[in-house]
């Protein structure tokens, strides 16, 4: 990254102009919050959805007319010492970049939620969360410190937890929102104590600083690695890496657009953001790097399998963006900074689009979910059949959409750095290709399995609802254009190039390691081997759920042991739960039962009775004779007197 710009008049635009980007959404949330009563839905989705586009109209004009990397500092914040944290935000070019994707995917997932969330008798405080989390999100984004990217950091998950729970006369989904927060303070922990090392080591947390200081550093320096491996810490629970993973399935309890905006698009790339910010502090650490792409790759692969017998057609998207977050980690463990950024941008419009398309079939099927009780729905659900498909399309990295293009970079970058993880990247894409086309076989093709209400009830979604469906589905189609192929020329590469300065530093300190090195023939030839890989996954799919008509196994019903575990998740969720939740249940009601009620409990009790105790004796006293208040006072004055003659 390069060192912040800062012109003598300091910003080019007035401080108000970027307090107004996060103030927007949290105006919304104010209004929505406080009259959530008053408000009808549609008043409440138009007031939601405005503050989101306000935000986005904004950031659009920072974009075209940005210049320069500069910091706005809005006042000072913390003083301690020598410490000193301004409240201030980093405009560059990630900043921006993340800027248009927070609001605008975010601008049509709130329109999409005014026509799926208007039955609900709490939309506005729906809209009101929405907006909270739009707010926290976009002070994560901006913020020109760690400091300020933790309270982000943290007001996103509090939303998430929030959003998740929202329907929270249903226990399960209660506990699956209490299962993200928690999974999430896991990772926190480890982001907060990398936070703290950062500021002992190079006594500031501002990003322009800590870079400009770590630049210096040789390359393997050991309290780097530490800083990187707490913060990758942090990445893996908010971003759903082996093995804090298992909070996001759970997650689908929320309402649809919540898994669109939460956990497809925003939310679960900050980890992603995080790491590119501090780019500068992986690039030395290399150890920390190796990690980073092997747990990514792994956990590609691993969730990949897991997507291939789900059944509930939320739960298969939930494990595909699991998956592809694995992919963004791959990419950014083999240093192909600004292809993780190029994936996080095409899958928030492939991976947002197939979520609301999921949302949409849901809503024609009466809140159905299982793919099992679908079939047949492309006749009376044709914008969201079409708009599904280019999505699928996209996510098997078929060309010319634009999962291809992203997708094809990170397994560039990944066989030039190691052929196993290359290898690991390209049967995940065949596998990724073959249980989303799945999905949409299962769901819109063969004859409808559903019950007969179901069938009379099928209709396509309102324009509220499937006209962002066709935005996303545009972008998901046209978005990979915006870094071509390097075969075609680097000067076609727009997003590389646009982020280039913040690479600055990471070029400089590891050359022979940045950028991809590879010849045209051999460019052309994993292209090949990724589109072949898609392409037979699709095959695959059609022969096994269209020609011979294969239905997923009933509940009930036997399976072989491989599909069994798979369609189990491996069993991960009961390893967990007997490895650290009973165990701490267990010791939670030991403690309560020996500790609280044995111990404690007598001791606050028997000050308790000890002050009750006194109380009685000192009733006594107080009799109401005059007479005896008399003797009593004649008494204290003859021992008084005699206490000041009496020698001891």
């Amino acid at each position: 990254m390069q060192e912040t710009v800062i012109p003598a008049a300091g910003a080019p635009y007035s401080t108000f102009l970027y307090v107004l980007i996060p103030l927007l959404p949290f105006l919304g949330f104010l209004i929505n919050g406080l009259l959530n009563r008053k408000l009808s839905g549609t008043v409440a989705g138009a007031i939601s959805s405005l503050a989101v586009l306000g935000s986005f109209a904004i950031s659009v004009f920072l974009f075209l007319n940005f210049q320069y990397q500069y910091t706005v500092t809005l006042f000072d914040w913390i003083t301690v010492g020598s410490m000193q944290i301004p409240f201030s935000y980093q405009i560059d070019q990630l900043s921006l970049i993340m800027l248009l994707l927070v609001t605008g995917v975010g601008f049509l997932i709130h329109v999409y939620s005014i026509g799926y969330m208007h039955h609900d008798e709490n939309v506005g405080k729906f809209f009101s969360f929405l907006n909270l989390f739009v707010f926290s999100m976009l002070v994560l984004v901006l913020g020109a410190n760690f400091v300020i990217l933790f309270i982000g950091w943290e007001g996103v998950g509090l939303c998430s937890y929030l959003l998740i729970g929202f329907w929270n006369k249903n226990t399960a989904y209660n506990n699956a929102a209490k299962k993200a927060f928690i999974i999430n303070r896991v990772g926190d922990l480890g982001f907060l104590l990398g936070i703290f090392l950062i500021y002992l080591t190079f006594d500031s947390v501002q990003y322009a600083e800590v870079f400009q200081k770590a630049s210096t550093l040789q390359i393997g320096t050991g309290v780097v690695t530490a800083i990187t491996l707490l913060l990758f810490v942090g990445a893996t629970g908010k971003s759903a890496q082996l093995p804090l993973y298992t909070w996001l399935p759970d997650a689908m309890a929320g309402p649809t657009p919540v898994s669109a905006l939460i956990h497809a698009a925003t939310m679960v790339t900050a980890g992603i953001y995080m790491i590119l910010r501090a780019n500068v502090l992986f690039t030395l650490a290399p150890d920390t790097l190796e990690v980073i792409a092997i747990i990514g790759a792994a956990t590609a692969l691993f969730a990949a399998t897991i997507g291939l017998a789900q059944n509930d057609i939320k739960k298969v998207l939930a494990y595909s963006t699991v998956s592809q977050l694995g992919y963004m980690f791959l990419a950014l463990g083999v240093m192909g900074y600004s292809t993780s950024l190029f994936h996080v941008l095409t899958h928030a419009f492939f991976k947002a689009l197939m979520f609301l398309g999921a949302g949409s079939v849901i809503h024609a099927m009466s809140n159905e979910q299982d793919m099992r009780r679908m079939g047949g729905l492309r006749k009376s659900l044709p914008i969201t059949f079409i708009t599904f498909f280019v999505g699928c399309l996209a996510i098997a990295g078929i060309p010319p959409f634009s999962g291809f293009f992203s997708k094809d970079e990170i397994l560039l970058h990944a066989f030039e750095h190691s052929k196993v993880l290359y290898a690991v990247g390209l049967f995940t894409a065949f596998l990724t290709a073959f249980y989303m086309f799945r999905l949409l076989f299962l769901t819109f093709f063969g004859e409808f399995r559903g019950t007969e209400e179901q069938k009379h009830h099928l209709h396509e979604s309102p324009a509220s609802m499937t006209l962002p469906l066709i935005v996303l589905a545009i972008l998901a189609a046209v978005g990979g254009f915006m870094n071509a192929p390097f075969f075609l020329g680097e000067e076609n590469a727009y997003l590389a190039n646009y982020l280039a300065p913040l690479f600055t530093y990471s070029k400089q300190l590891n050359p022979a390691a940045f950028g991809v090195h590879a010849d045209h023939a051999t460019e052309l030839m994993l292209i090949g081997l990724s589109v072949g890989a898609g392409v037979l996954g699709i095959i695959l799919a059609y022969v096994q759920y269209v020609s011979r008509g294969v239905r997923p196994v009933e509940d009930g019903e036997s399976r072989g042991f491989l599909e069994n575990l798979i369609y189990h998740k491996y069993y991960i969720d009961e390893l967990y739960n007997a490895l650290f939740v009973r165990p701490i249940m267990w010791l939670s009601r030991g403690l309560f039962r020996y500790v609280e009620n044995g111990i404690i409990d007598p001791i606050v009790n028997g000050f308790g009775r000890l002050t009750m105790g006194g109380g009685q004796l000192l009733r006594y006293v107080q009799t109401g004779s005059v007479e005896t208040y008399l003797i009593l006072m004649v008494v204290g004055i003859v021992l008084v007197m005699a206490l000041n003659f009496v020698k001891f």
